[in-house]
């Protein structure tokens, strides 16, 4: 590594063709925020950086099996001299190149792009989906719990706080989320600089 750039170990970007739309969400601002959201769960300690240990950890607790030793062979080039863990801009260049070879870079998703309407409105389909384990069509309280839990959140430990999250969502009074409910959270969202 030459002067503390690494672009020769780094992840190389093939296309493979179109990119996924669960993979990349069209809207920059989401993107960004997802994958905030994303970078502050896998930081255990909350120290600002997701050491090799803490991706390991989260990527086993996803039920991906991830071995620190391969995980150590595919982020070590994204982590600067000196710095224990990748900071947030190091994990987003991560998230990019690893996005780039299996999808595709910008010009791919720029094609996909054209033409397709109401991709904001399917992201939120998909998001929620992440949520509607069993595809009913609405949240339940122990669905949200499960995915709070396989997450490690705290959160996921109550069930009385997991009621809560629901309650402070829940516009019809019927004890669970459904689409239009979650989308209207979901909107109500800042994204501060974006």
């Amino acid at each position: 590594m030459e002067g503390g750039v690494a672009a020769d170990t780094r992840l190389p970007t093939p296309s493979l063709g179109r990119s996924s739309s669960s993979f990349r969400h069209r809207t920059q601002s989401l993107n960004i925020l997802r994958l905030r959201r994303v970078f502050d769960l896998f930081d255990k300690n909350g120290d600002g950086e997701i050491t090799i240990e803490e991706l390991a950890l989260a990527l086993d607790r996803l039920g991906l099996g991830a071995d620190t030793d391969d995980v150590r062979s595919t982020v070590a080039a994204y982590i600067p001299p000196g710095r224990a863990g990748l900071a947030f801009e190091d994990f987003d260049a991560l998230h990019r190149a690893l996005g780039d070879a299996l999808f595709g870079g910008p010009a791919a998703m720029e094609e996909e792009r054209e033409g397709e309407e109401g991709t904001v409105e399917e992201d939120m389909r998909e998001a929620f989906r992440v949520f509607d384990e069993d595809g009913d069509g609405f949240i339940s309280a122990a669905e949200l719990q499960a995915v709070l839990a396989k997450l490690g959140l705290p959160e996921g430990r109550s069930i009385a706080r997991v009621q809560e999250m629901i309650c402070s969502v829940d516009q019809n009074s019927d004890g669970r989320v459904d689409f239009g409910e979650f989308n209207h959270m979901m909107q109500g969202i800042t994204v501060w600089g974006a």
